[in-house]
């Protein structure tokens, strides 16, 4: 499957929508409104108006589309919650162009705009969804056809793995899983699914088999012996990308948000990972990528006599730069003005304390104040990290976090951020325990986590750095 082309068509076809219904509400306007207005005739010519709005109109709808996260999964649409989808977008939509561009319109009376109102949303609407229509059936065929699929990885082995297996292939309409194998949960003698998919390996090795066969979606068939491991899975699985899908009689020991999704005549719960709303996830990334390039700008002095304190100090270089773990397990490097000696940890890994004699003077204060931390804006542009989200951490220290506390994959699910609930609850931790004491506040975070806690958090962390209370 080619995403990017298929988000290229639609990406097409929206356009096409978009300057056909203008082109034809133009002809409108001007053969029947604007001739009902004049009393004669007026001719219909492609002025700077019309050459403008076919220019201007298309790359409205696009950026508005991409806001509401209408380009995401492009190949897992169904056609009645895009009639819904598409009908809504529109109404909202046309409603912002009314008023921009239409309501000042000087015409005989107020039902005119009524009528330009209705046309303008009909043309719209009728010309997107037709043409999404199309593709979502081109789609949708090639998928029950077998076609076309998604990775899908069967955890569990046993005679519930095995029915839901042998009834998801004899469907006479594939639900769009191509099995590339299964996982066991517990060691057997005989695996029943080993007749017809290859074992893959265990739940230790989840991750590696996820990103070996790029599984898209994964199906869990426990046996009631083995539900025990469930909350394993799900931690496991809740730092990857991928759909997670159970059978429906373990509904009653999962927790968090589910919702039932029918595939064909075999339903399935499947666990709800989307945190933010697509238009949410949008306008935070926008509002990630103005802050941190008005910072990166606006702060240029501050970076510039940072820098000089930094070089005074003690001997080394002005930047620190450590790996981090990001969304989805993903390394990265963080960037850091440094604020220790060099060397500081050239016997390992190690975290430091309120009186760390590896801390510089100037490090010090820095850190009391987050000074240090601002480098990190350019992570948060390049798209690694958020402004708002939980401190990532080395792989050293998660790998001793997740013995205690396995739900601290949870974290993993989002980006990291500069600043965070528990880094302005609690602060820099000392040692793996208070990591997890810290833990509890970005866990909170991502139960509640929408744009109006990130400004919060946002206005909570400049009174940390204005007042100096930093930890």
């Amino acid at each position: 499957m080619n995403r990017k082309l298929q988000t290229l068509k639609y990406v097409v076809f929206d356009v096409i929508a978009a300057s056909g219904a203008w082109s034809i509400f133009f002809f409108y306007r001007k053969t029947f409104v604007e001739s009902e207005k004049f009393g004669f005739k007026v001719l219909v010519n492609m002025d700077e108006r019309f050459i403008q709005g076919l220019v201007l109109i298309p790359i409205f709808w696009l950026l508005f589309y991409t806001l509401l996260g209408t380009y995401r999964k492009v190949y897992r649409k169904s056609r009645l919650r895009e009639f819904f989808q598409t009908f809504v977008s529109t109404l909202i939509g046309v409603i912002a162009l009314f008023f921009a561009l239409i309501l000042d319109d000087e015409v005989l009376n107020h039902t005119t705009y009524y009528q330009s109102f209705a046309v303008l949303f009909s043309l719209h609407f009728g010309l997107t969804f037709s043409l999404r229509f199309i593709l979502s059936s081109i789609t949708a065929n090639k998928i029950h056809k077998r076609k076309i699929g998604f990775p899908t990885l069967m955890i569990g082995s046993d005679a519930k793995a095995l029915e839901l297996y042998e009834e998801l292939e004899n469907q006479r309409q594939a639900s769009g899983n191509i099995f590339k194998g299964f996982i066991r949960v517990k060691e057997r003698a005989q695996y029943p699914l080993k007749d017809h998919l290859p074992n893959l390996g265990t739940i230790e090795n989840l991750g590696t088999i996820i990103d070996e066969y790029s599984i898209e979606e994964v199906i869990i068939a426990l046996e009631s012996s083995e539900h025990e491991n469930l909350q394993n899975i799900l931690n496991r699985l809740e730092e990857r990308d991928v759909i997670v899908k159970v059978i429906p009689d373990m509904y009653d020991i999962l927790s968090g948000s589910v919702r039932m999704d029918s595939i064909y005549g075999t339903p399935l719960i499947q666990v709800t990972q989307d945190i933010l709303a697509p238009w949410q996830h949008v306008t935070k990334r926008v509002g990630d990528i103005v802050i941190s390039l008005w910072a990166l700008i606006i702060l240029s002095p501050l970076y510039f006599i940072t820098a000089i304190c930094v070089k005074l100090s003690s001997p080394g270089p002005v930047f620190y730069a450590q790996e981090r773990i990001g969304k989805g397990s993903k390394p990265f490097f963080i960037f850091k003005f440094r604020s220790m000696i060099v060397d500081a940890e050239a016997k390992g890994p190690a975290l430091s304390s309120d009186h760390d004699p590896r801390i510089t003077p100037i490090g010090r204060f820095m850190r009391k104040v987050r000074l240090d931390e601002i480098p990190q804006f350019y992570n948060v542009l390049i798209g690694d990290m958020s402004l708002v989200g939980p401190r990532p951490e080395r792989q050293f220290f998660i790998d001793q976090i997740v013995v205690h506390a396995p739900h601290y994959r949870h974290l993993l699910k989002v980006k990291p951020g500069i600043t965070s609930w528990g880094m302005v609850k609690y602060g820099y931790a000392e040692n793996v325990e208070q990591m997890i004491r810290r833990m509890k506040f970005d866990l909170l975070y991502i139960e509640n986590m929408n744009l109006l806690v990130d400004l919060k958090i946002l206005i909570y962390t400049v009174q940390t750095v204005l007042l100096g209370r930093g930890k």
